[in-house]
């Protein structure tokens, strides 16, 4: 089985994804971004977001009831639907999910975020949280039935409430939880780099260790990696990191193209 997770970038090529599902013949579960879309929504309706960094690095957007909206709105909305639209046209007989329906995937709030707001450090309380428990009984049901699941956030806490997550850490919770052989990041670069903006420095093989033990990527890279190293963790064997821009985004990666590859 492939679980396939899916920038939310503007750039990002979903018809040639589409095109390369179609003739994969591996069990595939997709879980897919979607900040463009939510940033562009926020902008057109004038709701600021509110950006955090926690004080160890790595950023996040508080999320307010109003972002909340806004998410589910772009991300288990537009996104979501029109990507599953786009598999429909293609001959895919995919279905659409947020974590909260049929209770899908449930965590724990977090119980604060320590950040750092111009010059204080501050613990904000807000609607985030970790996935912990994937309704495996759904998926398995689902894919024995030739669906491919389409999956984004929110989730549900403890009290059945609908938060927000890192789609990484959804990719991670399904990996502990079900049969997952590879997982493939199609992201807005040709893969991991050592130097942000900087294709040569493209980093093309990447082991466990080095995976724990790098310093060098903070923000969102800093937050995959730490989601990635939880994967093999449970298990999974190869990790790519790919360009999701190019004609082919899967075909690019099995046909040798350049990405990263991570594994134990």
């Amino acid at each position: 089985m492939i679980v396939l997770k899916i920038g939310g970038g503007a750039s990002i090529n979903i018809p040639g994804i589409v095109a390369d599902i179609a003739d994969l013949k591996d069990q595939l579960i997709i879980i897919h971004g979607g900040n463009y879309e939510r940033d562009t929504l926020a902008s057109r309706l004038n709701i600021p977001i509110n950006r955090l960094v926690s004080l160890s690095g790595v950023s996040s957007v508080e999320s307010t009831e109003t972002l909340m909206d806004l998410l589910m709105m772009a991300y288990s909305g537009l996104v979501n639907k029109r990507l599953v639209e786009a598999c429909q046209k293609a001959g895919i007989n995919a279905i659409g999910l947020s974590g909260i329906d049929g209770g899908l995937i449930r965590g724990r709030r977090n119980r604060g975020i320590r950040a750092r707001v111009g010059d204080k450090k501050k613990v904000i309380r807000d609607l985030s949280g970790r996935p912990l428990e994937i309704n495996t009984n759904l998926l398995v049901s689902l894919l024995g039935q030739g669906y491919i699941p389409i999956i984004t956030v929110p989730i549900l806490d403890e009290k059945g409430v609908a938060i927000n997550t890192d789609n990484d850490e959804i990719v991670a919770a399904i990996c502990r939880s079900m049969d997952v052989d590879q997982v493939i990041f199609l992201i807005e670069e040709i893969g991991l780099l050592r130097n942000s903006g900087d294709p040569r420095s493209l980093i093309k093989i990447m082991g466990y260790s080095e995976v724990l033990t790098d310093n060098e990527h903070g923000g969102r890279i800093g937050r995959k990696l730490i989601a990635i190293s939880k994967m093999l963790e449970a298990g999974i064997s190869k990790v790519y990191i790919s360009d999701g821009r190019v004609n082919n985004p899967l075909r690019h990666i099995f046909d040798g193209g350049k990405c990263t590859l991570i594994s134990r």
